[in-house]
């Protein structure tokens, strides 16, 4: 759907200087050593984040990220050197936390595909997840035509493996109950109605929460499978 890794290597840390015991700092007065390499990475990619949502992608800029994450322009520029690589990698962040945040809360669902199908639901309203500057920096991502190339060439196949898992899950409930429909249609509309909530909650002048915005969701469950959910959830077998 909409989340290569970071460079790991830890960033030398400067030595202290060692001090007489008479003029020794305590322990809690001691500064802070440096952030690790991958650490100041992460924070201006949260920063950019933050910068997407406010600004939109083609307003963004280093300044601007650097301002946010409370960082020189040149440290910025240490690390990522251009805009298109920080845009880049902050695509590949989100693209892999939205990626294990749902296989993660499929691996903590029962075996029915109903319990499957909803827990791949909820995946998307979790707090970490589902919020507001997330919401709109994917929405830049989506929304720029310059961005579309690398959006393909970094969720792209983690697009396929998400809509490959729905649809799979889809055609288990459709045998299962013995519905009709077409699972992968019946997935499509399901991922169709994530994205479209997602951008409502990003758009409305008065946008609703996560509680209602997962009711609509499976609303939309409800009406392929109706014997499984309502529009609260999972029915208990």
């Amino acid at each position: 759907m909409f989340h290569d890794d970071a460079l790991r290597t830890p960033m030398i840390m400067t030595a202290a200087l060692a001090t007489p015991p008479a003029t020794a700092a305590a322990p809690d007065d001691r500064r802070p050593r440096k952030a690790s390499r991958e650490a100041r990475r992460v924070q201006l990619v949260e920063a950019t984040i933050e910068v997407l949502a406010r600004q939109g992608y083609a307003r963004t800029t280093l300044t601007e990220v650097a301002r946010v994450a409370g960082l020189s322009h040149g440290l910025v520029n240490f690390h990522f050197a251009t805009k298109e690589r920080l845009l880049a990698e902050t695509l590949a962040y989100l693209a892999e936390e939205y990626r294990a945040n749902w296989t993660r809360a499929l691996g903590a669902a029962g075996g029915r595909p109903a319990e499957r199908l909803d827990a791949l639901l909820r995946a998307d309203f979790e707090p970490a997840i589902c919020t507001p500057a997330r919401l709109a920096a994917w929405c830049s991502f989506w929304g720029e035509a310059q961005s579309r190339p690398m959006y393909q060439a970094t969720c792209g196949a983690k697009d396929d493996a998400y809509n490959a898992v729905l649809e799979a899950i889809c055609a288990g409930l459709v045998a299962e109950g013995g519905y009709g429909g077409d699972p992968v249609i019946v997935a499509r509309v399901l991922r169709v109605t994530i994205e479209g909530v997602w951008l409502d909650m990003m758009t409305m002048a008065a946008p609703y929460g996560r509680d209602e915005a997962l009711r609509t969701v499976h609303a939309c469950a409800a009406a392929f499978f109706p014997r499984h959910f309502d529009q609260k959830g999972l029915i208990a077998p």
